[in-house]
């Protein structure tokens, strides 16, 4: 049975040292920036003492504020900033404080950087990664603690990732920062102090390849970012009565790892999709219609989804413990699905 800090096996990394989730990104970053120095990071407030989250802390000092950039308060400008310094030969890292304020950079976001590559016949390489901060937690209020990956997975020519551990956020950031292709690279401010094995040596995951972070037989949990955390906690939970639940740690949502999904639903014939993101047109549905599709006929019981509900997120600390999904309900959902027999 693989755990969840088992993102990185013996062979892809002997040797590991213990790192929070920020601590992570920030090696990432600076490992970037020392190993490049067409590398450079942009966005507000990221030299002012490590910047709202330390997630850059000591870069503007090591790197100097020609690499290590604050910008005004203006998303849409500074993306478009980035398009262009990607299109002469730099690989712009741009950090948007809030997954909440991507709306703000929409036209760059949406209609540029997805977009250039493809109208250009291939010829210009746009690699632009843009770090968003995201989640419920903390009570930051509905303007602060949105999940937008379903938003962007809808958009060809985007890559999407969320990472959910130290090692593969310190790895999916490398990767998506050596992409040539834009990437929305999605951070929970959740799991910032959240600590485990990051490689010693530099190392990036592949996009499109999700990871089995728990195996069973019995349900397979499909989920991403935090919530892949509420899902193993709740697989725990369900050992102890004799439900031996599969966990699927998505990793990038676009690329989307379809295969991952498909064997293991094969395999348990029941699907619970954990997603902190609202349930219209979200990764659970997308992962829930790929399923009914492609693996229809190995299902034993309907499609499940936890989700968040249908509205803005709350301040309130009791409303948004409830607004979250937590264990419990992932444990309801498995049990919902197990119960049907065929």
């Amino acid at each position: 049975m693989s755990t969840l800090t088992d993102d990185l096996s013996a062979s892809e990394a002997p040797a590991t040292v213990q790192l929070t989730y920020r601590e992570a990104i920030n090696a990432a970053l600076h490992d970037a920036l020392a190993g490049d120095p067409a590398v450079l990071l942009l966005g507000e407030d990221v030299d002012a003492d490590g910047g709202v989250f330390k997630t850059n802390t000591g870069l503007v000092e090591a790197f100097g504020p020609e690499r290590v950039r604050t910008t005004p308060i203006c998303e849409n400008g500074f993306v478009g900033v980035a398009l262009g310094m990607a299109l002469v030969g730099l690989r712009p890292i741009v950090e948007i404080m809030f997954a909440d304020f991507l709306p703000t950079a929409g036209d760059a976001i949406v209609n540029q950087l997805p977009k250039y590559r493809f109208m250009s016949g291939g010829q210009c390489a746009v690699p632009v990664t843009v770090r968003v901060i995201g989640g419920g937690t903390g009570r930051f209020g509905t303007q602060h603690s949105a999940t937008y990956e379903s938003w962007f997975m809808h958009l060809p020519g985007l890559r999407v990732a969320t990472a959910s551990t130290p090692g593969s956020a310190y790895a999916l950031l490398r990767a998506a920062i050596s992409e040539d292709n834009p990437v929305i690279f999605f951070e929970h401010k959740a799991l910032y102090d959240l600590a485990g094995p990051v490689p010693e040596e530099s190392y990036a995951l592949p996009f499109g390849e999700a990871n089995v972070v728990r195996e069973g037989g019995d349900v397979t949990i499909v989920a991403l970012g935090r919530m892949v955390h509420t899902s193993l906690e709740a697989a725990e939970q369900l050992a102890a009565a004799g439900v031996e639940c599969e966990v699927v740690d998505l990793r990038t949502t676009s690329p989307l790892d379809e295969d991952t999904v498909l064997e293991s639903v094969e395999n348990t014939g029941r699907l619970v999709v954990v997603d902190e993101a609202h349930p219209r047109c979200s990764m659970a549905t997308d992962i829930s219609a790929l399923v009914a599709r492609k693996a229809f006929g190995a299902l034993r019981a309907p499609v499940e989804m936890v989700t968040a509900p249908h509205t803005p997120v709350p301040f309130s600390n009791t409303l948004e413990d409830i607004y979250i999904p937590d264990a419990q309900r992932v444990a309801n959902a498995v049990k919902t699905v197990a119960e049907w027999t065929r």
